[in-house]
């Protein structure tokens, strides 16, 4: 140990580790420590830099609650959480986008045909769809759990005195796999500029302004989950997204409702707007 120098320290740190051979947490602890430990020698990391990101994660813990993440904010707007989801795409499945920070996995039921916005201000939409496996057979009572901000680009749980409920929902698909609702149509918003990755945005000149979208987590027995946003056509933000989310399979069409138009489903209240889009999902493994 006494003999070890700054080239050497990172295997002698690798080797301090009893973990399983061939075990994939070896694997990445391993390869996290390599590539953590070479990238500080290659900036030439100082004490006052390795102190500030030490105290920027710190800070990032410290402003976290149950229903802000900060970390997961960070791995967004550095663009790991939109890498992790291409990565993980496969089997023919939905693209997958950002969870983001603001997701509370005990929304309540939302019954098919309800409507999310529960009387707030904006442009009525009908979100409508199939869910399907990737072989195109529809998959009834898949779970579709959505959340997002509201006409003005708020969620509800940023909002003080507000229900952190509201504008969340888990709707179960009919037995032709079909979910609909109907909900605000969403405004473009800003990521939280509050806390020390609001600093970090300031500090590279970038903007925080997130496309208008929609969250999902869409669930089905024995297919994978996935989690993803649907975001809008011709709208702000779509071609700089400030977490890099949106995806050209995750735009819809917005179209206007016409005052004769049916449905072929019972809705809560009569939409403005609509827009159609099915998931797919992959099995298992």
């Amino acid at each position: 140990m006494a003999q070890i120098n700054q080239f050497t320290i990172t295997e002698a740190v690798k080797e301090s580790f009893q973990t399983e051979e061939g075990s994939r947490f070896k694997f990445l602890l391993e390869t996290f420590i390599d590539h953590l430990h070479d990238y500080t020698r290659e900036v030439n990391m100082t004490h006052e830099e390795w102190m500030g990101m030490l105290m920027f994660l710190y800070d990032c813990g410290k402003i976290s609650t149950p229903e802000r993440h900060e970390f997961i904010l960070l791995s967004d707007v550095v663009g790991l959480s939109a890498l992790v989801d291409m990565i993980n795409t496969r089997g023919g499945a939905t693209e997958g986008s950002n969870l983001g920070p603001f997701y509370l996995d005990d929304a309540p039921e939302l019954g098919l045909g309800g409507d999310l916005a529960r009387g707030r201000d904006g442009t009525t939409l009908l979100v409508h769809g199939i869910v399907r496996d990737s072989l195109g057979n529809p998959l009834p009572g898949a779970i579709v759990d959505t959340w997002q901000a509201d006409g003005s680009g708020t969620y509800p749980i940023q909002e003080h005195g507000q229900d952190k409920y509201d504008l969340r929902g888990k709707i179960t698909a009919d037995g032709e796999g079909r979910y609909y609702y109907t909900t605000v149509l969403p405004k473009p918003y800003t990521v939280p500029y509050d806390g020390p990755v609001g600093r970090l945005l300031r500090a590279g000149n970038r903007h925080a302004w997130r496309a208008a979208h929609l969250h999902f987590i869409v669930r089905a027995e024995k297919m994978r989950a996935i989690t993803t946003e649907l975001f809008f056509e011709n709208t702000e933000y779509i071609d700089n997204d400030a977490v890099f989310g949106v995806r050209k399979s995750l735009i819809a069409k917005l179209e206007p409702v016409k005052k004769s138009e049916e449905f072929p489903f019972d809705l809560e209240k009569r939409p403005d707007a609509k827009c159609r889009f099915d998931f797919v999902l992959a099995p298992e493994g």
